[in-house]
């Protein structure tokens, strides 16, 4: 891994990442709640990092605890992007109820 975008991006999507991307390994569809850092692609330039208007870009060893399972969610986007989805909509709905 490299760069992860976190539970700070759900629903957001203003992809100022996406626009800033050197090397265009920032991937969002239709479906999705977020965007997802190619692990392979990335460069590991930061561009992205700073771009990020809610600061849910991080360094992947610097990924927050909060947000850990994002560094996991990241990758499996790449693989099987219906779990990935679902994943994310599951930590959205349980953070929403206890707040």
């Amino acid at each position: 891994m490299t760069f992860v975008i976190s539970n700070a991006c759900i629903d957001v999507k203003d992809q100022s990442c996406v626009e800033v991307c050197p090397v265009d390994c920032i991937y969002v569809e239709a479906d999705d709640r977020i965007c997802y850092v190619h692990p392979d692609e990335c460069i590991d330039c930061a561009v992205c990092e700073s771009a990020c208007p809610v600061g849910a870009i991080f360094k992947d060893d610097n990924v927050p605890k909060e947000a850990a399972e994002f560094t996991r969610i990241n990758l499996l986007w790449f693989k099987d992007k219906d779990a990935a989805r679902a994943e994310v909509q599951a930590f959205a709905e349980h953070n929403t109820s206890i707040t």
